[in-house]
């Protein structure tokens, strides 16, 4: 593989400082392009449209794995949050635990993954409790987002 870094939920690239950062694959499950409810224009444009859960990568291929899944299992399909960000199933323990399992699979021995997640309607602890790891790291903001680092 030639890009360190692995996105598998890149969604708009909201929170990085250069969206086309070429150290990055981004990667999502969809494809997207349209106009929020505040007429401002939103795509989701992987470089490959993947499934966290079975990644088509082989084992110890990223230096860098950044997990940011949907944080919403309660939420109008409709909304305004699951258009921009994703919606999780309601066997979302499973899901992302296998996410987190993948993620974990496709980083190299001495790598980084850092997960976000955003106390919606799930909080952190029960998430963490997903994932056959422990973070490194945690750390909350004020709007109850939390970015945890782990280290294999």
């Amino acid at each position: 593989m030639s890009k360190a870094i692995l996105d598998v939920c890149c969604g708009g690239r909201m929170f990085y400082k250069d969206k086309q950062d070429e150290r990055v694959l981004f990667c999502d499950k969809r494809k997207l392009e349209t106009t929020l409810c505040d007429g401002k224009k939103f795509v989701v444009n992987p470089d490959m449209v993947v499934d966290f859960k079975n990644l088509p990568f082989d084992d110890e291929s990223f230096a860098l794995v950044i997990f940011d899944p949907p944080h919403c299992s309660r939420i109008n399909d409709k909304s305004f949050i699951v258009i921009k960000y994703g919606k999780l199933p309601q066997e979302w323990r499973d899901e992302l635990g296998r996410g987190f399992d993948e993620c974990w699979r496709v980083l190299k021995s001495g790598g980084t993954l850092i997960f976000k997640w955003a106390e919606i309607d799930i909080k952190l602890n029960e998430i963490l409790k997903c994932f056959s790891q422990k973070p490194l790291i945690t750390q909350n903001t004020a709007n109850k987002s939390h970015w945890c680092v782990f280290f294999k």
